[in-house]
């Protein structure tokens, strides 16, 4: 730091000596500055810092001035960069990869490539357009997220085969998806999501992974109908790599013969590592979950079973009741509604003014067996391993939606407020819980059993005094399934339990005002059909088998005629207007007149 007098006649020395060059001159200076001391990087850091604040300060209208910037940005994130022999091209280079960007005379850009290794050179318009808006704050970030994807630790031949392996991973994975299977939903993209043995695989380009879309919930559903793009509609692993304290030995060719041979239930045999080429390697392949998602322990140390690989940091175990009240309320949210020695009470608005109440314990949720974290990466060395990890992955996303359905935040309200239903949701098994009521019109408690089978199957099961009628747990369940709300289903069964078709035994039954005759059926042709309390079930049509082809040009195989009847909620194949669970304001008006008439 410069002081006193010397130090002031310094500065105006400096100032005077380069008062009178120009900008370019200045840089090549700081540039010099920086390059005589590379050995001491701290030396150099303000001087980065000022050359970076003098090019932000400037605009970017000559060619030196556009490569002067790239330079900036790839020595900010630990690239190199060099300028073409004709000065027409500017190279920054990583190990794995680098990217070309062709300049014009002017400063302008061409184009951006980017080649990885091994590889030509591919053009990329996302990090083009950002070149040409001269966003280069974004520009750098995208830069650095595609610097991650090969941030592995070693030599360039370490990371050459680790990067290999990641290849022969990704080819393994489109084989798996291209396997025939059965349909289970009318919407083939859906039923890929939901159902694919690896989801829907975006291919991996030039600087984006992979991308398995794995799961959708109802009111995305509606909405991708509404919108016609699924796109930021579904949850997402994308398939990377990650550096490991430990040695993994992964795969550096196809693990899938050629042809494939398919066991028993449709899965791919794979060749055993030791007999087709493979190494022990410093890194591991990873889902990284977008968004993270919630997991009970239990369900981490299934994924920890499967994959055999340990996480190297501990994990901080909470309450999943907390960790998805926080993803749904934010942190402010969160702090005013959670205690975990006291009950947290939700109201939530419904279609015809009607409001329930939710009650949820929190010494209950906070038991050993319902703890879990928040994940956002899941390592893996196998493609057999992922089909499972994506199954366990679904699970408790059906789980977490259907808990988040009767926790939304501009709901909460006091205990003492008002509502037309109130129940209590208590946790029961792993895969289980339980909503308690009162029975319309009665002081006779009610209890609805629900048990998540998986992403497309809800089972649930009502216990109430002397309610006669075989068909109701299955009209419950399919409302369940299909709309994978809490405060829809019950409004269902509310409807139902007041409507004369749905009566109870006489003793128990709701009062004559409260039972109208010219109630309309609770549902429209849209929703699974009523039980008929006469018949115990509902009118069905099978239609014949068919055989699908899948958008992406897998083969579906054979559709079963029991899994495309009318009233399957999941085969539906207009999607009903109850996934939208009415808890939200912005959605679309015809969406909200849609769901006012169902239920």
């Amino acid at each position: 730091m410069l002081s006193g007098a010397s130090g002031k006649s310094l500065v105006a020395d400096v100032t005077s000596k380069f008062a009178e060059k120009p900008w370019n001159e200045t840089f090549q200076l700081v540039r010099r500055c920086m390059g005589k001391f590379r050995i001491d990087p701290t030396f150099s850091k303000p001087l980065s810092g000022c050359l970076q604040r003098l090019q932000e300060a400037l605009n970017v209208s000559s060619l030196n001035a556009m490569v002067s910037r790239l330079e900036v940005i790839a020595k900010q994130r630990g690239l190199g960069s060099h300028l073409s022999p004709t000065e027409t091209a500017c190279y920054l280079t990583a190990d794995l990869f680098y990217l070309e960007v062709l300049l014009k005379p002017d400063g302008g850009v061409e184009d951006v490539k980017v080649a990885l290794h091994g590889e030509a050179p591919v053009s990329n318009k996302l990090l083009l357009q950002l070149l040409r808006q001269k966003l280069f704050v974004d520009f750098s970030t995208k830069l650095n997220d595609l610097s991650s994807l090969y941030n592995i630790p070693g030599d360039n031949d370490i990371k050459v085969k680790v990067c290999t392996a990641l290849q022969f991973m990704e080819k393994d994975l489109l084989t798996i998806s291209h396997m025939p299977r059965s349909l289970r939903e009318n919407d083939v993209y859906i039923d890929t999501v939901l159902n694919g043995r690896v989801g829907k695989i975006v291919p991996s380009g030039p600087g984006t992974s992979m991308k398995i879309q794995y799961a959708i919930s109802p009111s995305n559903r509606l909405l991708q109908r509404h919108c016609g793009d699924i796109d930021g509609l579904t949850q997402d692993a994308f398939v990377m790599l990650g550096p490991s304290e430990n040695t993994h030995r992964l795969q550096l060719a196809s693990l899938i013969p050629s042809p494939p041979q398919i066991d028993s239930q449709g899965f791919p045999l794979f060749s055993p590592l030791k007999e087709v080429a493979s190494e022990s390697l410093p890194a591991t392949f990873i889902l990284r979950l977008q968004p993270a998602v919630g997991l009970r322990s239990s369900v981490i140390h299934q994924m920890e079973k499967i994959t055999d690989v340990k996480p190297e940091a501990d994990q901080q175990w909470e309450p999943l009741l907390q960790l998805l009240m926080r993803s749904t309320l934010g942190e402010k949210g969160f702090q005013e509604s959670w205690n975990p020695g006291k009950e947290a009470n939700f109201l939530v608005a419904l279609p015809g003014n009607q409001v329930h109440g939710y009650v949820l314990s929190g010494p209950a949720w906070s038991a050993s067996s319902w703890k879990g974290a928040l994940i956002d990466t899941i390592p893996f060395t196998h493609p057999a391993h992922v089909p499972l990890l994506l199954e366990l992955l679904r699970h408790q996303s059906a789980l977490n939606i259907l808990l988040a359905s009767c926790i939304k935040g501009h709901q909460h309200y006091p205990e003492a407020a008002s509502s037309d239903l109130y129940c209590e949701v208590l946790p029961e098994s792993d895969s289980s819980f339980s909503i308690m009521f009162l029975l319309p019109g009665t002081s006779s408690l009610a209890v609805l059993f629900v048990t998540v089978i998986d992403i497309c199957q809800v089972h649930c099961q009502l216990f109430a005094p002397k309610l006669m009628d075989a068909g109701m747990n299955d009209y419950i369940s399919r409302v369940m399934t299909r709309c994978m709300s809490i405060p829809i289903t019950m409004r269902a069964i509310y409807k139902s339990l007041i409507n004369p078709i749905f009566a109870t035994d006489p003793e128990i039954s709701t009062s004559p005002h409260e039972v109208n005759t010219t109630v309309s059926v609770v549902v429209d042709h849209s929703l699974p059909p009523a039980p008929d309390l006469h018949t115990g079930s509902s009118k069905t049509e099978s239609p014949g088998s068919s055989e699908m082809v899948g958008q992406t040009g897998e083969h579906l195989g054979p559709v079963p005629p029991s899994s495309i009847k009318e009233e399957d909620p999941a085969m539906c194949p207009s999607p009903s207007p109850c996934y939208v669970m009415a808890l939200s304001s912005n959605q679309e008006d015809c969406v909200h007149i849609d769901i006012s008439r169902t239920l």
